[in-house]
């Protein structure tokens, strides 16, 4: 099976290495050239809520290169949560997750000058104050857990510290945002999520049914996250939330993160104009205590190259085939916001809110401060 997560590691890192030293020079040209640089960044506390880091080789199980550590470097982010095991599997679901997170103890060894398994509040401090790369375990499928509520525990010892219920389709929890019936959390789904409260695990909401995520959210004793989404009200779409599902995550404490795919306009390829105004949409239904950013791109940059488009359109078709695509998702439509195709995004991001009037308090929270707050309460 090709799904986006294997697609995003294959390209990104292969495509970082061309890329690395012009991504910069490239996005310089942007029109949000003259928003470049926020002058806080170095002190806040940024997280991307879902994201991805490629290998040269395309080789997911390759060691990070030279190029893609360049990258985490000039990021400045300090956390990011990154997807461990399949999605839409259930067949070795278990074993590919633990072979997975044996990965990333490697390359932990490997860098441990810039990366940090995260696993609580006084990590996410840490990798803050020595500026290092906090890594979160975070599942986007809860198949790795099957039908055994042990393996959670299981988990949880072994660094997952977010776990997403649902991928588009409907799985044992309940049902994703492509299945039309839209049937909601299941008996089982509602003992997982007791489950996870009680292991104080993140319990995250991307890809749910509508109906499920509604459900999700009044069932949890804890905060949710909704890690990479964006608003129903300004692109209606299945992977985007309607503000009902946005005020029900805020209203129990939680964060949603606004993502940066082609979900966010209704055709062409997004800009950094509607990752904004997905920003202050959110920030308007749920409050600045209650958005972030979770990109779902990987870190590395992009170059739009032959192999890459061809890569991408034998995904699409593919994910097309297997019934997990989503509405929204074009052969020629890229994983990527032009303007934002490099490693420092996010300070991009900052600089334009800035422009538009945000005071530096509010800019910091979207950054990261609203994911670290929730995530800091709910693992402890």
């Amino acid at each position: 099976m090709i799904d986006r997560r294997r697609f995003l590691l294959a390209t990104a890192g292969w495509l970082a290495a061309a890329c690395a030293g012009r991504a910069r020079a490239g996005a310089d040209a942007s029109p949000a050239a003259g928003a470049s640089v926020w002058a806080p960044y170095s002190q806040a506390m940024p997280i991307d809520g879902c994201a991805f880091l490629g290998n040269d080789g395309g080789e997911a199980d390759a060691p990070l290169t030279p190029a893609v550590i360049a990258d985490v470097r000039d990021s400045g982010l300090r956390a990011l949560q990154v997807t461990v095991g399949p999605v839409a599997r259930y067949e070795n679901a278990y074993e590919s997750t633990v072979r997975d997170l044996a990965y990333w103890e490697r390359e932990f060894a490997r860098h441990p000058d810039l990366l940090l398994p995260v696993r609580n509040a006084a990590d996410l401090q840490r990798a803050h104050r020595e500026r290092k790369l906090g890594i979160v375990f975070q599942f986007q499928d809860s198949a790795p857990i099957g039908e055994k509520l042990e393996r959670v525990d299981d988990f949880q010892r072994l660094g997952v510290r977010t776990v997403q219920l649902t991928y588009n389709l409907r799985n044992l929890a309940g049902d994703g945002c492509m299945e039309p019936g839209d049937a909601g959390l299941s008996r089982f789904g509602q003992q997982l999520i007791e489950r996870l409260n009680e292991r104080r695990l993140l319990l995250d909401l991307a890809h749910s049914g509508r109906r499920t995520a509604l459900e999700a959210i009044a069932a949890s004793k804890a905060p949710v996250l909704i890690s990479h989404t964006g608003c129903a009200a300004l692109v209606e779409r299945p992977r985007n939330k309607t503000d009902a599902e946005l005020r029900a995550v805020a209203g129990g404490g939680g964060v949603v993160g606004i993502y940066l795919m082609p979900f966010l306009r209704e055709q062409g390829q997004a800009t950094a104009a509607d990752v904004i105004a997905h920003l202050e949409h959110a920030v308007r239904v749920c409050g600045e205590d209650h958005v972030g950013i979770g990109t779902d791109n990987a870190l590395s940059p992009v170059r739009l190259t032959e192999a890459y488009k061809r890569m991408h359109r034998d995904t699409v078709r593919e994910r097309r085939r297997l019934g997990v695509s989503a509405p929204g998702e074009h052969e020629d439509v890229y994983l990527f916001v032009p303007e934002l195709n490099h490693a420092r995004r996010f300070e991009r991001i900052a600089a334009l809110l800035a422009r538009r009037g945000h005071s530096d308090a509010r800019i910091g929270k979207l950054l990261g401060g609203n994911f670290a707050r929730v995530m800091s309460e709910v693992w402890g």
